[in-house]
């Protein structure tokens, strides 16, 4: 397979987050006019502040930028931020207040399984020994809206290429903290806990894999998967699971929470497809978080757009069958 070479967008084409921080008010008011807003959810997002001063989130040094995104308008921080799946904090969007319980230091990562180098991935080391790149990639939600979020990260496979793992290895898997005390979400029988998912070893070496540190060119805040999520930019948003704490190299296909609990919706693989609707609604169409209240809805790209880079791992499988 050809290395994929993404086309540049350098750090200083983002918009600069001063620059939206001082439009938060004008966004404010104009969202209790009814001016803007990206469908319901937007217009839940947008009736809160964006985090206190003393919440904001500690820069990443050294943060090397790269070629990926080029020509992708980012999302705003305020909406990448209040706008978030977090199921171990509540089933609303706005789980930011519920989500500053969890402490993220210290943090480490236990891995395990077919392997010839088994251990512990510690976030400082992760920071400090891996070179941090920015990366700015399309989320796209299984419930048909879509971000598109400048990560900072480690690039995945550099991270599991530390710990060798053997010709057996042909998935990787992956669990998030159970702490009910630090993630009150867990309490409701909502789901079976802890949150697991899953990845061929393939689409877990890929390039495009990451697992990401922060955004915006800051840690991540806890809501949105503080301190280690997976970054899978081709599949559906639950496959980039949250708040890592065991990676396990297994010998066949792991459990994965949604496609455990309902997996006539939820598939294995989960690749971003707009030619295989959900059972309860359509995925060729999704609306853009941030974009207003009379944007229309955007056509959805096969792989979230990274087919030429991703397609080739699927080659002879049947799209429809392995949702």
């Amino acid at each position: 397979m050809a290395v994929y070479k993404p086309p540049r967008i350098p750090s200083t084409e983002i918009t600069d987050k001063g620059v939206w921080e001082n439009r938060r008010k004008f966004i404010k008011r104009a969202i209790g006019l009814g001016l803007v807003a990206g469908g319901a959810g937007a217009l839940a997002l947008g009736a809160r502040e964006q985090m206190p001063e003393e919440r904001r989130k500690q820069k990443i040094p050294d943060v090397r930028s790269t070629d990926f995104g080029q020509g992708l308008d980012p999302t705003a921080y305020e909406h990448i931020t209040s706008y978030n799946n977090f199921y171990e904090f509540g089933t609303s969007k706005q789980v930011a207040e519920s989500a500053v319980s969890l402490k993220t230091r210290p943090w480490t990562v236990e891995v395990s399984g077919e392997c010839e180098k088994p251990g512990v991935l510690d976030i400082e080391r992760v920071l400090s020994s891996f070179p941090q790149e920015e990366r700015i990639y399309r989320l796209r939600c299984v419930e048909a809206w879509s971000m598109v979020v400048p990560w900072v990260g480690v690039p995945l496979a550099d991270l599991l290429k530390t710990f060798a793992p053997t010709s057996r290895a042909k998935y990787v898997a992956f669990e998030t903290l159970y702490d009910p005390r630090q993630m009150p979400g867990q309490k409701r029988a909502v789901m079976d806990w802890p949150y697991r998912e899953g990845l061929r070893i393939d689409e877990a070496m890929h390039p495009l894999t990451l697992m990401a540190t922060g955004l915006y060119g800051e840690v991540l805040p806890n809501q949105n998967g503080a301190p280690l999520r997976l970054v899978v930019p081709w599949k559906y948003g639950f496959k980039s699971i949250k708040s890592i704490v065991k990676i396990q190299f297994m010998d066949r296909q792991p459990l994965a929470t949604w496609n455990m609990m309902q997996p006539s919706e939820y598939g294995f693989y989960s690749n971003v497809n707009p030619q295989v609707s959900h059972p309860r609604w359509s995925q060729r169409r999704h609306r853009v978080i941030g974009a207003g209240l009379f944007a229309e809805k955007e056509e959805t790209l096969m792989f979230n757009g990274y087919g030429d880079e991703v397609g080739a791992l699927y080659n002879g499988m049947d799209l429809r069958k392995y949702f």
